[in-house]
Parts: structure tokens; C-alpha cells; sequence
């Protein structure tokens, strides 16, 4: 109501009242969004930070091995993953059969997991190398 008198006689008033209630709405959920409800500070003592410098060395050492993969594979895996094409999308594109496709990027994860030094999920992730720091699980 602070606003009534901005209101234009010979316009729609419900539309104005609802253009108020949607940008009510909205503020509401964007000074929520950044809230976290963590009453007995469990999330707060799980955060930590990494020094910058790393994420720009992984993405480094990423694309030197992707480089190194045979050409098919380096292809399936970007068409896949990177690209967001279905194995069948991707497979039609190359002329390959699906089953030739999800082994070509099957085989470029495991290559590149192994050049890398990845074993498990554990091994990936902004805190894998912070001792004592809870981790999200990215697989899932």
C-alpha cells in the first residue's frame, strides 16, 4: 500500500497487484536463498577453504591428460560429457554403434582417472587433500 499512489488509474489493477506480489515473492526467495538453517553449527564447523592457486593446477593437469587420450576417446568423452550429447546422439554422430560409444567413454574415464591418479570419489573434489574435512560425495 506504500506504493498506491503510483498506481496508474487507467491501468489493470490486478495485473499491478499481482506485478507487487511477484516481486515480493521474489525478494522473499532470494534473501532466503542465502540463509542456511544450521541451529547447532554442525555445517558451519564442516566448511573450509582451499587455496585458489590448486583448482587452476587441476585444471592443468585435466587437460593435459585429456590431450593424451587416443582421438575416438578424447571425442566420445567430449560429445558425453562435456558437450551433453546421449550416447545415441553421439554415436549417430560418429557413425559408431552405442555399445561402441559407452565403451570408447567408459575407457576414456578410466584412463584419465588412472593417469590422474584417481581411485576412488574421494579423490576428486575441491577438499580431498584437507585432513579431517567432511566431504560431499560427487558421484551422486
Amino acid at each position: 500500500m506504500s506504493n498506491a499512489d503510483k498506481f496508474q488509474p487507467d491501468s489493470n489493477l490486478r495485473a499491478w497487484l499481482f506485478t507487487i506480489l511477484r516481486n515480493t515473492y521474489y525478494s522473499l526467495r532470494r534473501s532466503r536463498a542465502s540463509e542456511v538453517a544450521d541451529v547447532e553449527g554442525m555445517h558451519a564447523a564442516r566448511l573450509a577453504v582451499r587455496a585458489g592457486q590448486e583448482g587452476h593446477l587441476d585444471l592443468q593437469d585435466f587437460r593435459r591428460v585429456l590431450a593424451d587420450l587416443p582421438d575416438e576417446q578424447r571425442e566420445a568423452l567430449i560429445m558425453i560429457g562435456a558437450s551433453g550429447l546421449s550416447y545415441e546422439e553421439a554415436a549417430e554422430v560418429c557413425g559408431v554403434a552405442v555399445g561402441t560409444m559407452k565403451s570408447r567413454v567408459n575407457r576414456a574415464r578410466a584412463r584419465m582417472a588412472d593417469m590422474l591418479g584417481i581411485e576412488k570419489a574421494e579423490d576428486i573434489g575441491a577438499d580431498r587433500n584437507s585432513a579431517g574435512v567432511e566431504q560431499a560425495e560427487p558421484w551422486r
